[in-house]
């Protein structure tokens, strides 16, 4: 007697199961995206929330810190087009490039960097950002609003004085990358040239030399970066994927 019924119906009832918890925790798919609409020119897969959280905290896990799940955090992963330029900072998450192709057609990379992303309508998120207090979930919402595109309100999170030694890295790195989001491409280049040398900054030199045409200095970068992220690490492979367009370019 063949056993594949009973195995799709265990399989599919574990499915239910994982995305019922994944929606008690704020990460489930989002049922309806009201005004918050992916405007991609072709149809792409959608990108599941839990895993895309699990990655837009990489940048300060260093700290072995668990983050709460921001209100709306799965109709902000649907909203988002497909990038290819991601910085590696708190919020974004590797599966923006979900698009490869422009990549491999060895066109001019510079021409790539840009995000047609418009600002998005999220009214609980912008709430609950602008009642975060303290650090270091103040970073978390000013890369969340990155994410947003809400990035005059990003920044003012980021002009906050009290900010704990331990964090200063941190806070550093997501300067710079709100600068590289916001197009100020050569601004947040040298300012990760001039940030401590963490995984998250040494990925975004890397990233950031790649876009600007310097593939020697991506390829340093990179390859330092790549070797400090485990290859179970989604941004290891994306790493990875931009360490190949840089040799290409060599």
């Amino acid at each position: 007697m063949k056993q594949t019924p009973r195995a799709l119906s265990e399989l599919f009832t574990q499915y239910v199961r994982k995305q019922a918890t994944a929606a008690e925790q704020g990460l489930g798919f989002a049922e309806t995206l009201g005004e918050v609409l992916p405007h991609d020119a072709q149809p792409v897969q959608p990108v599941d929330p839990a895993l895309a959280w699990k990655d837009a905290v990489v940048a300060a896990n260093g700290a072995g810190r668990s983050w709460a799940v921001p209100p709306e955090w799965p109709q902000l992963v649907a909203a988002q087009e497909p990038a290819v330029a991601v910085a590696l900072a708190l919020g974004n998450f590797p599966q923006l490039v979900r698009n490869v192709q422009p990549l491999l057609t060895g066109v001019d990379l510079t021409r790539l960097r840009e995000s047609a992303n418009r600002p998005t309508n999220l009214p609980a998120l912008m709430e609950w950002a602008a009642g975060v207090q303290e650090y270091p979930q103040k970073l978390l919402a000013a890369g969340v609003l990155r994410l947003a595109r809400e990035f005059d309100r990003a920044a003012a999170l980021l002009r906050a004085k009290d900010v704990p030694a331990e964090w200063g890295a941190a806070r550093a790195n997501e300067e710079a990358a709100l600068l590289w989001h916001r197009g100020r491409y050569e601004e947040a280049a040298k300012a990760w040239q001039a940030a401590e040398a963490t995984t998250a900054v040494l990925f975004n030199r890397g990233m950031a030399a790649l876009f600007l045409g310097r593939a020697a200095e991506a390829h340093a970068a990179l390859t330092q970066a790549t070797a400090q992220l485990p290859e179970t690490n989604a941004w290891h492979h994306l790493g990875r994927l931009y360490l190949a367009l840089a040799d290409a370019r060599r």
